[in-house]
This record gives structure tokens, C-alpha cells and sequence, in this order.
């Protein structure tokens, strides 16, 4: 977003709001990856069945419950910017999990 001083404030505010829905399309037509996602929800449920399994129920409440945390505000924002179903939780689902990329 190039930023103009002089430019009226009304001719910016449309400028960025189209500047905004372009971007907002190309990232509704991209495909969804979801592998590096997969590795890290799997590496979470690993952990969480450790912690479970080791009797850490405090624990394992704080990490389920940070990561449900995690995944409804992704999805709320997902929601917000105008996505529905399917696409929605994938989005969610790629923001919460989508660490297990780097491994």
C-alpha cells in the first residue's frame, strides 16, 4: 500500500480498499496446503497424549485449551474476512497447525 500525503482522504480510503479485496481474492483462490499443518497437529496430539499419559492433567489442560483458543480466534478471523465453510476451517486449521512447516 503506497502511501500519498497529499492525496485526499477519501480517494486513499478507496485506493486501500480495493488494494484490500485484491488481496483478499488472490488469497481466497489460492490452494490451501495443509501438510506442514497435518506434521504439526500431529506433533501436538503426540504431546498432548504424553502430558495425558504421565498424569499432567493441568498441563494437559493448558496446552488443549491454548491451542482451542488458538484455532476459534483463527477461525472467528476467518469468518471475519469473509470466508465460509470448508475454507474457513482449512484456514484455521493452517494458522493454528501450519508451525509443523519449519520442521
Amino acid at each position: 500500500m503506497n502511501f500519498d500525503e497529499n492525496e485526499p482522504q477519501s480517494v486513499r480510503e478507496a485506493r486501500f480498499a480495493a488494494e484490500r479485496a485484491k488481496a483478499r481474492r488472490l488469497r481466497k483462490a489460492a490452494s490451501l496446503d495443509s501438510r506442514g499443518a497435518h506434521l504439526g497437529a500431529a506433533v501436538v496430539t503426540i504431546a498432548l497424549v504424553l502430558l495425558g499419559w504421565n498424569g499432567k492433567l493441568v498441563a494437559l489442560g493448558i496446552v488443549g485449551g491454548v491451542f482451542l483458543l488458538w484455532f476459534s480466534a483463527a477461525l472467528a478471523w476467518a469468518y471475519s474476512d469473509g470466508d465460509n465453510g470448508r475454507h474457513a476451517l482449512q484456514r484455521a486449521y493452517n494458522v493454528t497447525f501450519g508451525w509443523g512447516e519449519g520442521f
